[in-house]
């Protein structure tokens, strides 16, 4: 993930205070131009409200007073976009919550479409739909049959019930299915940037729904452009891996008859930064060919003792009756910024067709003083 002052830096906190001035040429603003200076030390997240609650000071009065302001600033300013588009819009979902009259409710929507080409809306509209989710949702599919696949994808995106870096809004968890007319409207759409959004979304909703989304999946399985079984399998990617019956099965991975040699790990202590070599091989015993979804989960150590397992996608393959197939795989334990390693007890399994073999154990190393920090 990029850090944070290489998205919001203090180039953006200057152009957006520029772009405001100048479409406010009478209005003195206080705020804007000391957010440049204060934005070390915060995250992503941080930067953006500190930037919205300052063109919020800087531009007080009713949504109207402010709606001007940004849309004088979108027509006459071609840098007015980026991700500056963040806590603009953030400030202008706020103030329309704050307002609390349907009017607002409704221009800021719109100001929120008009916007979300510049970067995108999607967090932004997230107060909106907390505030009044029926009342967003009719602006939300209106965006899935617009002519900008910005836009479009607004409607998916905005939308997600786990939105990366968003506010939560409680009632998509509390109403499952009321997103699926969207996805439905989109599934089939020409861009390829809605469409993965669409995909996500699905994904998101796999988290809590899983036999709503593979209805869903299997409706659009029924109605399929050729563009729809890449979506799907994007779709259906996080119960594919917990080993789903119904997911696999919409993916063509049925039971299959097929012994398992392995894994078999090749180092029974790995260093701390280094990879666990393993292997294995796979027999198809059926009598007809077996296509196969082969994952493997590494269960990590965790600091209290235990484990928590993780599954890693390793291949597909179709395989012939007598058919063998052999695996080698390397998983490095090199330290990134989503994971915390522990040494200790570690152990590796195949997972096929959503049946797991026995796990393969191994001893992850404390770091040592020559290891790097």
């Amino acid at each position: 993930m990029p850090f944070a002052e290489e998205l919001i830096g203090p180039q953006v906190a200057t152009t957006l205070f520029h772009s405001i001035q100048a479409a406010a040429p009478g209005r003195t603003l206080r705020a804007l131009p000391h957010v440049a200076g204060a934005l070390d030390g915060l995250t992503v997240r941080e930067r953006a409200d500190l930037l919205r609650d300052a063109l919020l000071a800087d531009v007080p009065g009713d949504h109207r007073a402010l709606a001007d302001v940004v849309r004088a600033a979108a027509d006459a300013d071609p840098a007015f976009g980026g991700w500056l588009i963040w806590p603009v819009t953030t400030a202008v979902a706020s103030r329309a919550v704050q307002q609390g009259t349907e009017e607002a409710f409704l221009d800021a929507m719109a100001i929120l479409a008009e916007l979300t080409g510049r970067l995108t809306s999607e967090f932004a509209v997230r107060p909106l739909l907390r505030q009044d989710l029926d009342l967003a949702l009719e602006s939300v599919r209106r965006w899935t049959s617009s002519p900008d696949d910005h836009v479009r994808r607004l409607a998916s995106e905005g939308t997600r019930p786990y939105l990366p870096w968003s506010t939560r809004v409680p009632e998509l968890l509390h109403r499952p299915g009321i997103t699926v007319p969207i996805l439905d409207a989109l599934y089939r759409d020409e861009s390829d940037y809605v469409r993965r959004s669409v995909a996500n979304h699905l994904n998101d909703l796999s988290r809590d729904e899983p036999d709503l989304v593979i209805d869903t999946a299997g409706r659009w399985l029924g109605d399929a452009a050729p563009t729809t079984p890449a979506l799907v399998r994007h779709g259906l990617r996080t119960l594919v891996k917990r080993g789903h019956p119904g997911a696999l099965g919409l993916l063509g991975f049925t039971p299959a008859s097929v012994d398992v040699d392995g894994p078999h790990v090749l180092e029974d202590e790995v260093p701390w930064g280094g990879s666990v070599r393993f292997r294995a091989v796979l027999c198809n015993v059926g009598a007809e060919s077996a296509r196969l979804a082969i994952d493997y989960v590494v269960h990590h150590r965790k600091a209290g003792g235990g484990t928590s397992a993780k599954t890693f996608k390793l291949t597909s393959r179709t395989l012939a009756a007598g058919e063998e197939l052999e695996i080698h795989r390397e998983h490095s334990f090199r330290e990134i910024t989503t994971r915390r390693y522990h040494p200790g007890a570690h152990a590796i399994a195949l997972q096929v067709n959503g049946v797991l073999t026995g796990p393969a154990t191994f001893e992850l190393l404390p770091r040592t003083e020559n290891d790097p920090a």
